[in-house]
């Protein structure tokens, strides 16, 4: 009898186990103001909403049990509350959020591809936007070289003393190692990076993510020591139209306009902008530490939302340039005999497409492609190299999120050809890879404080066979103010001649590798991540992180002497960099103290032997102490060090600081001015060191550790309307 009855009440109980109730909230601000597109969200169940316009957001499809509500909006703090189902859903919950102090947290990453906010993500994502991207940009409005530099754990590496080329380093590996994508597409890799981020004004950019470490699955085995993915502004309900000027104590003028508006289902931005520079020597030395060159950029874009479900982008990004270094006089246009110069010219387009659309509640699908064209060629006095780089880039994936779990799973297609024009062409420096690439991510809410983030990719290509690229994160958040990552994943880089070695002797007697001996490199690393928010008071806060990160490649490709001409080996050892990353960021009031410091112990190891790797900065110290009335005016003081670095022949480089000041004023609605002293103590390699040994017609140049280009002044305007 007590068995039939057990099972009579299980019986009875399994509808009410399986049912599922809801809850309706209505979000507004502190001043009753209702705040459409706030989300709603019970992260153990992975359940969540978005607010209409009226406010308001229903949860639905929650079992029995009792769970804790996340409500969030951008720019506001969160608020969490906890309620036991089954509940009355007749009843209508009120939660009013409260502006919150840093906006930052609130930023939605697009480089993961998930609706989730940056602080629920296990993997460690850095964002650049909003007051920071503007403040940042106006100190170098014709290029993000200084937006990157003035981050804890990245370099940039001047590749040219007298043209500027630059690279980007991240965490001390060299540049080859790092993805610079564009809204998640690869438009600068190989043959075209050598100047890319010189020829990216960042007026049109609405924020950039750094991830750092290995992030292969969603974007191929290349990012090895990270990625940066500058993420355009899209249009927005209102018009809006940016104009900035911008000019320099060294002659330079940069001037950029920003256009966006949405028409119904139709939507646009354009980007325009005219970058100048005018020969500069401030060592007196007769060759120019800032090139002659003359830069237009040409962004359109199209954004057609068909319905709620589907939208499509199109869009065009066009740059053409003409550079000139090498001998001042020459440069500045003076008749000069045996003149030394450096003369590249490059022309760069490429497209931009994506469709997605909502299959069903929670899938989604998204095609992407682009196409890019680059066209560069390099003139010394006795010397050119030149060539045509074609790529492509297609995919398409599906994304579904719904319990406690979201997926996204994909394929593509990469091909990336280099065909060599100008030069030596009984060697061509030529290439063409066809990478084909299948990827799966989930991310997994495994309980309120653990989250498990796992990836695999698998890549092939046809000369040097499949990659199996595993990754995970985990993160565990035992409160609001504590929280820790871990992550780690495999890597891997095909060999191709572009790598800041051959940059630096712009490819002159570079031997093209040879593929039927050499291998890609690959690499295996990890990053432990601990974030601390605390409160000091009712005023002062404290943001501290703390990141301890390890990256090993083995047989990297290297660039070496063989006689009169340089050729590509790969000795049997490895390249190991460790190190820690910490940032601290004080609030009180309307001060704000940002400071970062960065320990990197790179070494490479050949047959036995340890050696530092060069041009890496063992010690980085940045600091950031900034007033700023919010809409009205701010200034800043930045201080920069660097430790000593160590140079390819052995030798040491010295240690030097950079300080700035930085200021800008707001002018009524639509105005703005402001005004930059950059590197006012005028640190450059030329004061303490030497960059060429030689004359000026012929030098043989010194790899470059330190700014070239002194203290500079800039100033201008941005209007808003």
């Amino acid at each position: 009898m007590k068995i039939i009855l057990g099972l009579i009440l299980a019986f009875w109980s399994i509808p009410m186990a399986m049912a599922q109730y809801s809850i309706q909230v209505k979000i507004t601000d502190h001043e009753s103001n209702p705040l459409p597109g706030a989300t709603i969200q019970i992260k153990a169940l992975n359940i969540n909403a978005i607010a209409d316009e009226n406010g308001l957001a229903t949860l639905e499809g929650i079992p029995a049990g009792t769970f804790k509500i996340e409500i969030r909006f951008l720019g506001f703090e969160s608020e969490v509350i906890e309620r036991k189902f089954p509940m009355d859903s007749s009843l209508l919950e009120q939660i009013s959020l409260h502006p919150h102090e840093d906006e930052m947290e609130e930023i939605i990453v697009q480089s993961h591809r998930s609706s989730r906010v940056i602080q629920d993500l296990p993997s460690r994502v850095e964002v650049i936007a909003g007051e920071e991207l503007s403040e940042k940009g106006n100190m170098k409005p014709g290029d993000i070289r200084m937006l990157l530099n003035e981050s804890t754990g990245i370099q940039t590496q001047q590749t040219s003393a007298t043209s500027y080329n630059s690279s980007i380093r991240i965490q001390g590996l060299d540049g080859k190692y790092t993805q610079l994508l564009r809204d998640g597409l690869p438009l600068y890799s190989g043959y075209s990076g050598g100047l890319s981020i010189l020829q990216i004004a960042p007026l049109d950019l609405a924020q950039v993510e750094v991830i750092k470490g290995s992030s292969s699955t969603l974007y191929g085995g290349g990012a090895i020591a990270g990625l940066v993915n500058l993420i355009s502004k899209r249009p927005e309900e209102e018009r809006r139209l940016d104009f900035m000027v911008n000019g320099t104590s060294a002659l330079g003028l940069d001037a950029s306009g920003f256009y966006s508006n949405q028409f119904g289902k139709l939507g646009t931005t354009v980007f325009v902008s005219h970058n100048q520079g005018t020969p500069y020597d401030p060592a007196d030395i007769g060759l120019t530490a800032i090139p002659k060159f003359d830069r237009i950029t040409l962004n359109p874009k199209i954004f057609w939302s068909h319905s709620e479900k589907t939208e499509l982008i199109a869009g065009i990004n066009w740059t053409a340039e003409n550079r000139l270094g090498g001998n001042y006089s020459y440069a500045k246009g003076e008749p000069v005999q045996n003149p030394y110069f450096e003369k590249n010219i490059t022309d760069r387009l490429s497209s931009q497409l994506s469709f997605k659309t909502t299959l069903e509640q929670n899938l989604k699908l998204e095609i992407k492609n682009s196409f890019s064209w680059y066209d560069r060629s390099i003139e010394l006095a006795d010397y050119e190299f030149g060539g045509k780089q074609k790529s492509t880039f297609s995919e398409v994936n599906l994304a579904k999120a719904g319990g406690r779990s979201e997926w996204i799973a994909g394929l593509n297609l990469w091909t990336d050809q280099f065909d060599q024009k100008i030069g030596d062409l009984g060697n061509p420096l030529d290439y063409n890879l066809t990478t084909t690439g299948a990827f799966v991510q989930n991310l997994w809410s495994i309980s309120e404080l653990w989250t498990l983030e796992s990836g695999f990719r698998l890549d092939y290509q046809k000369d040097f066979g499949a990659f199996p690229l595993p990754k995970f994160s985990l993160m565990f958040e035992p409160n609001e103010q504590l929280t820790f990552r871990l992550g780690g994943g495999l890597g891997y880089k095909s060999p191709t001649a572009f790598t800041e070695d051959a940059e630096r002797v712009s490819f002159r007697n570079v031997q093209p590798p040879d593929f039927n001996t050499l291998n890609p490199e690959k690499s295996s690393g990890g990053n432990l991540d601990v974030n601390y928010k605390v409160g000091i008071g009712d005023e002062i806060t404290l943001n501290t992180n703390l990141l301890f990160f390890s990256t090993q490649i083995q047989n990297p490709l290297i660039l070496v002497p063989n006689g009169s001409f340089l050729e590509f080996r790969q000795p049997n050892g490895t390249v190991n960099t460790q190190g820690i990353e910490v940032n601290m960021k004080w609030t009180y009031q309307d001060f704000k103290l940002f400071t970062g410091y960065t320990f990197s112990d790179v070494k490479q190891e050949f047959q036995g032997t340890s050696t530092p790797y060069p041009l890496v900065a063992k010690h980085r110290l940045n600091q950031v102490l900034m007033y700023e009335k919010h809409e009205d005016f701010w200034i800043g003081f930045e201080a920069y060090y660097f430790s000593p670095q160590v140079l390819s022949d052995g030798s040491k480089g010295k240690a030097y600081w950079i300080l700035g000041l930085m200021t800008e004023k707001k002018i009524g609605e639509s105005v703005s001015v402001f005004l930059n002293f950059e590197n006012f103590l005028d640190t450059r390699q030329t004061r303490f060191d030497t960059i060429f040994t030689g004359t000026i017609s012929s030098p043989e140049f010194r790899e470059i550790y330190a700014p070239v280009d002194g203290f500079v002044i800039n100033g201008g305007f941005k209007l808003q309307f």
